[in-house]
């Protein structure tokens, strides 16, 4: 195996030789909406949604569902893709550090009592007006709040469940 900045390991996210391909998952309950403080690097500390890596041969509402499982305790049921976006973290040299493609889902609870598990420090329902006061990933705020017009509209549409 090589080493140096593409060689880190087979499982390896830092500087990847493709991009890492990601699920993330938008609950909301109201006004607020499940958040994850990441308790692990990169972004140690940092505010997202639940859900992580998709493993290689495992379908994308799987992975979903095990990530949001592992990290929060609840299951989830998928409703559809809200959001696909890329986030390309570079080190100082300017060299790719991180890339993943994310895919992020509108997801209903299904079973399950929260708690944080695996990858996280913390899991809240965080209401949106408090969202700004969140050190949240870049990117994650604009993927909620599509979340929370795209239900408005829906509610405004079809009515309230």
């Amino acid at each position: 195996m090589k080493t140096g900045s593409r060689g880190r390991g087979k499982d390896s996210r830092r500087y990847p030789r493709w991009p890492m391909l990601g699920v993330g998952a938008i609950i909301l309950k109201r006004d607020r909406i499940l958040m994850a403080q990441r308790g692990k690097e990169p972004l140690k500390g940092w505010w997202s949604l639940p859900g992580g890596a998709l493993e290689t041969g495992e379908l994308l509402r799987d992975g979903l569902c095990r990530e949001v499982r592992e990290e929060t305790g609840l299951e989830v049921r998928p409703i559809g893709v809200l959001e696909i976006f890329e986030r390309i973290m570079r080190d100082a040299r300017g060299a790719a550090e991180y890339h993943y493609v994310l895919i992020d889902y509108v997801c209903k609870i299904v079973g399950g009592e929260l708690r944080a598990g695996d990858d996280v420090s913390r899991v809240e329902w965080v209401k949106h007006k408090d969202l700004s006061s969140l050190q949240i990933t870049e990117g994650t705020l604009a993927v909620i709040e599509k979340g929370f017009r795209q239900r408005k509209k829906q509610e405004n549409q079809f009515g309230r469940e």
